[in-house]
Order: C-alpha cells, then sequence, then structure tokens
C-alpha cells in the first residue's frame, strides 16, 4: 500500500526537477528516480513505474543515470515484457548511447513479442558498435525464420552490405 501511495505522489511530479542542471537536464538520481526507486523496490513486481517511470525520467526530465537504473531493473524484474525491453533499448541508444546494450535488450524484446524489425535494428546496432559478427547472426537467424523472399533478399544485402564495408 505504501508503494501504491508514493506512486500516485509521483505521477502528479512526473516534470519536477529539483536540481536543473541545464535547460530540460535535471541532476542525475533526482527526487522523482528516488520516488520511482522506493516504489520499485517495495513493490518490485508493480510494471508500471518501470514502463512509465522510467520513460519519464528519461524523456521529461532527461535524469540519465536514474532512468538507466529503473530500466535495468524493469529488465530484470520483467524479462519477458517487450514493451519495458524496447523502451529501455531506446533509452540506452538514445541517451546512454550504448549500442550494444541497446542491441541485446531489442533481441530480447524481440523474442518476446516486440515487432520482427527490432531483429534488424539490432543487427545494425551490433554493426556500428564493430560487432559485425553479433549483426550478422542476429540477420542470419532472421533469414533462417523467414518465409517472406522478398525481406529474406533484403537481409541477405543487409549481411552483403555490411561486410563490403567493413572491408
Amino acid at each position: 500500500m505504501i508503494a501504491d501511495l508514493l506512486w500516485i505522489r509521483a505521477v502528479q511530479d512526473f516534470d519536477y526537477c529539483d536540481q536543473q542542471i541545464a535547460d530540460n537536464v535535471c541532476r542525475n538520481n533526482s527526487w522523482l528516480f528516488l520516488m520511482l526507486d522506493a516504489v520499485t523496490t517495495l513493490s518490485p513486481n508493480f510494471r508500471v513505474p518501470y514502463a512509465a517511470g522510467a520513460l519519464a525520467l528519461t524523456v521529461i526530465i532527461s535524469d540519465i543515470d536514474g532512468a538507466t537504473k529503473i530500466f535495468d531493473k524493469g529488465a530484470k524484474a520483467f524479462p519477458n515484457d517487450w514493451p519495458i525491453l524496447y523502451r529501455a533499448a531506446y533509452h540506452y541508444m538514445y541517451e546512454v548511447k550504448d549500442n550494444k546494450r541497446a542491441a541485446e535488450l531489442l533481441i530480447q524484446a524481440g523474442k518476446n513479442g516486440a515487432p520482427p524489425w527490432v531483429f534488424t535494428l539490432a543487427g545494425r546496432l551490433y554493426s556500428d558498435a564493430g560487432n559485425l559478427e553479433l549483426a550478422e547472426s542476429v540477420l542470419q537467424d532472421m533469414i533462417n525464420t523467414e518465409q517472406d523472399p522478398v525481406l529474406i533478399k533484403r537481409l541477405q544485402d543487409k549481411i552483403q552490405s555490411m561486410k563490403s564495408k567493413s572491408n
């Protein structure tokens, strides 16, 4: 019940920044992070704070460190929840600039119901991070399970393009 009350309080101030360090950037481990961390510690199976709260941290107040911690807790608590995994991948890709971690989360999301194109994006992120073997492996796995000849051809072309760029 305390977690519910803290959650209701946090929702009322999703855009509150207790210590702004630049335009639209809140200090790391902000008040909102502390509230979300308390909620998710008291009620680790309460899904919404991970899904909505972490997104508020990263997008609304730009508490990147706090968002990373909540997304990591959410991915651990809900390893089969593709929307949480997909949002965490966005966070790692655009805010943290960690393409390898973003790709890992996209693959995990894809294996749990996310749209199939997340595998292609994961392959590109692995490629951009210098992990060409992983990128090729992800795309090859898609080819092996795909039935659409047009998509198979596109995936094969993508693999060839990656190989030619690396040479």
